[in-house]
């Protein structure tokens, strides 16, 4: 069963379930702001995925900005980010697709087009 962490209020997050409805896709729905991920859980997720780190933080978001994170990111360490995200969905960028071998992060049609066969 395919994961899917959004935040229903997310237009991009919206899009994308509607994709995956379209296509048929049978999906575990999460909200990432009632069920935040765990360290632990976002730890895992970025070693699936092989992006890197900053591909997991939600850049555009108003509390990235509040919290002036662009600056803190680059001296922090992958153990560091993996505990301040957990500490708020937030701060995760979304949504996000888990597979049993594969993560991915933001919606792009082409790439889930691609990794899901669609």
């Amino acid at each position: 069963m395919i994961l899917f962490v959004e935040y229903p209020k997310c237009s991009t997050c919206k899009k994308a379930k509607n994709w995956l409805d379209e296509k048929g896709i049978s999906y575990q729905d999460r909200h990432i702001k009632e069920e935040n991920p765990s360290a632990d859980e976002l730890r895992k997720w970025h070693e699936m995925s092989g992006y890197p780190i900053k591909k997991f933080v939600n850049t555009s978001g108003m509390l990235y900005r509040e919290m002036q994170l662009k600056d803190k990111l680059g001296n922090m360490s992958d153990e560091e980010v993996y505990a301040l995200l957990a500490t708020d969905g937030m701060l995760v960028k979304r949504p996000i697709l888990v597979g049993d071998d594969f993560v991915l992060t933001g919606f792009k049609e082409a790439e889930w087009s691609e990794r899901l066969g669609k």
